[in-house]
């Protein structure tokens, strides 16, 4: 079974403004609204993929129960903590010729209630998966994942983790199974410049020698790259599609992975090109991506990476 932890779960309000002024008011030409969080987003897409899984995680008020009813009808299961007081934070994303957002701040979790979140992930058992991604809120202690990894020690179970800077590096001593940074991320953690998948490549080896297994490093336009824990190096380039939302397409990358090796037992290689397929995929709809646009992404990428180059004539 796979498991998926958000500790920051938010409904996401997308507007897409007429126009943005300053100490005016402002006209909207149509809303949406998605559930997100990383570990949720990372739900949806297996569920997309018909892989059943559990999304965990601490959600409160009438955006928590919008939030646990619309992912039980879309068929996920969920074993969320529901806080006394707050509520879940409601992100407002602007789309569209203008692009920005205000991500709430979030509930103040008290310590009762990570502790019965901790109760809950007793259920997680050898040979399960559990994710864990996304932002840590403030009142939570920074080394959250470090400690929920903790606890769960000596019980045979897959950490997958994709967290920013410092709390990506505690998680190495646990040994995940997975760990997915972009390359801007990598950059900032060894203090150097790197883009492509080739540059990426040295630094996905210092991680793996830190404790990753498997370390996916995505790279925008550039593709994707991953160094697997038999010392296998595989990249693949990224599909060229319209940009219509960034958000959830690292979370999707991850979802397909894992969903490709864990709940299908697929090569790693193979894993890789699924995985920058949904990344794409999510990047070019509105919100996770479905399905159908999956396939033609996973298409359209694998008839790149299966056409020969053309050997150049060379005059003697």
């Amino acid at each position: 079974m796979i498991y998926t932890v958000t500790l920051n779960p938010a409904i996401d309000y997308v507007m897409t403004p007429l126009s943005l002024d300053m100490g005016f008011t402002n006209r909207s030409s149509g809303e949406e609204l998605y559930c997100g969080g990383n570990g949720i987003n990372v739900s949806t897409l297996l569920n997309e993929l018909d892989i059943v899984n559990v999304a965990m995680g601490i959600v409160g008020g009438f955006t928590g129960d919008y939030l646990i009813e619309t992912l039980q009808d879309k068929g996920i299961s969920c074993n969320f903590v529901r806080l006394e007081k707050g509520f879940t934070r409601i992100n407002v994303k602007f789309s569209g010729a203008i692009m920005a957002m205000v991500n709430g701040n979030g509930p103040k979790i008290p310590e009762k209630k990570v502790e019965e979140l901790l109760d809950r992930m007793d259920v997680v058992r050898e040979g399960d998966m559990l994710v864990l991604t996304g932002s840590i809120p403030n009142s939570l202690p920074e080394d959250m994942y470090t400690q929920i990894m903790h606890r769960l020690d000596g019980r045979g179970i897959e950490y997958v983790v994709d967290a920013p800077g410092q709390l990506l590096m505690e998680a190495l001593k646990s040994h995940p199974f997975l760990i997915k940074p972009n390359n801007h991320e990598v950059g900032r953690i060894y203090h150097v410049p790197i883009e492509t998948p080739e540059e990426c490549m040295p630094y996905a080896h210092k991680l793996q020698a830190e404790g990753a297994r498997n370390v996916i490093i995505s790279c925008g336009g550039y593709g994707s790259l991953l160094l697997d824990e038999e010392g296998g190096e595989h990249v693949v380039p990224s599909v060229k599609v319209r940009l219509v939302n960034t958000t959830g397409a690292g979370d999707s990358m991850v979802a397909g992975f894992i969903g490709k090796v864990h709940g299908e037992g697929s090569t790693y290689g193979d894993a890789l090109r699924f995985a920058s397929a949904c990344g794409t995929a999510t990047a070019a709809s509105k919100g996770i991506a479905k399905r159908a646009t999956i396939d033609r992404v996973y298409e359209a990428l694998c008839e790149m990476m299966n056409k020969k180059p053309r050997k150049s004539s060379k005059k003697k």
